[in-house]
C-alpha cells in the first residue's frame, strides 16, 4: 500500500498521515512515513522531539552532489540505499510493526545551491520508495498541489485528499484531485477534518468521493499548544474508524 496525503495547509493532512501510520503499525504492518512537506512537521506529529528528527534530504548538499552531480546532472541516480541510511525508527510497542520516518524536505527558492539538483534527488528517492518497496509507504505532500504538479507521486496506489468543510479548502482539494487524475491517479478518497457529520458538499468538479469525517477532537485541542504529537488521543477509536473508512474507499 502506497498512499499520498494532499490538501490545503492547516487542514490536518499531516495528522491523518501520522494517524494512518500508527493505525497500520498497530495492526502489525511495517510502515514508511515520508515527510515531503517543507513544514517538516510529520516527525513531531508522530511524537519525535525536535532533536530526534533527521535532517531533511533536501538540505544534504553533500548527498545531492554525490548522487546528482555538480556539473552534468544524473537523471537516474542510485538512491535505493538512502532511505535506510537517512531514516529514523519511531518508537513502537511489542507486537507493532516498524515505523520509519524519512524527512525529504523541500527546496528553499531563496537559498543557495541548485534547486534543480535537489528536486531531482527528491523525486528519485520518492520514486524508489513508491515502486521498489514491499512495505506500506505513506507520503505527506507539500500543502497545495506542488508535488502533484511535478508528477512526483504519480505511481502511488491512492491519494487521500484532506479538507476542512470550507469552500476554499474544498477548492484546493478538488484541484489536487484534478491534477492527480491527469497523472493517471484515479483512486482517490476525500476526508473532511473537524466535521462532525457528512454535509451536502458544493458541486465542485473533480472533488473525490467523501470517505470519512473526523469531528473536532477535544483531546487534541487540549494538548496541541504544548505537545506536537497527535498520537495516543482519547479519541483513538474515532481516528481508527476514519482510517478504516479510507482503506475501504480506496481498496474495495
Amino acid at each position: 500500500m502506497k498512499l499520498a496525503f494532499a490538501g490545503k495547509g492547516g487542514v490536518g493532512k499531516t495528522s491523518l498521515c501520522a494517524w494512518m501510520g500508527d493505525h497500520l503499525s498497530r495492526r502489525g504492518l511495517d510502515v514508511w512515513l515520508v515527510d515531503a512537506d517543507t513544514s517538516l512537521s510529520l516527525g513531531a506529529a508522530c511524537g519525535l522531539p525536535p532533536e530526534a528528527v533527521p535532517a531533511p534530504l533536501a538540505a544534504r548538499e553533500d548527498i545531492v552532489r554525490e548522487r546528482i552531480g555538480s556539473g552534468i546532472m544524473s537523471l537516474t541516480p542510485f538512491v535505493d540505499d538512502l532511505p535506510e541510511g537517512l531514516s529514523v525508527e519511531l518508537p513502537r510497542a511489542p507486537g507493532q510493526g516498524r515505523r520509519r520516518l524519512l524527512v525529504m524536505g523541500g527546496v528553499d527558492a531563496g537559498g543557495g545551491g541548485c534547486a534543480c539538483a535537489a528536486n531531482a534527488l527528491l523525486k528519485a528517492v520518492l520514486a524508489s520508495m513508491i515502486s521498489g518497496r514491499g512495505e506500506v509507504v505513506l507520503v505527506d505532500l507539500e500543502a497545495g498541489v506542488e508535488h502533484l504538479g511535478r508528477g512526483t507521486v504519480a505511481d502511488v496506489d491512492g491519494l487521500v485528499v484532506v479538507s476542512e468543510p470550507s469552500l476554499r479548502s474544498l477548492r484546493t482539494a478538488a484541484e489536487a484531485a484534478r491534477m492527480a487524475r491527469e497523472l493517471g491517479l484515479a483512486r482517490q478518497a476525500l476526508v473532511l477534518n473537524r466535521c462532525s457529520a457528512a454535509p451536502q458538499l458544493p458541486p465542485l468538479e473533480c472533488l473525490p468521493p467523501l470517505a470519512a469525517c473526523l469531528p473536532p477532537l477535544e483531546g487534541l485541542a487540549a494538548r496541541q499548544l504544548w505537545d506536537g504529537s497527535v498520537l495516543g488521543l482519547p479519541e483513538r477509536a474515532a481516528v481508527d474508524a476514519a482510517c478504516l473508512a479510507v482503506e475501504a474507499a480506496l481498496f474495495t
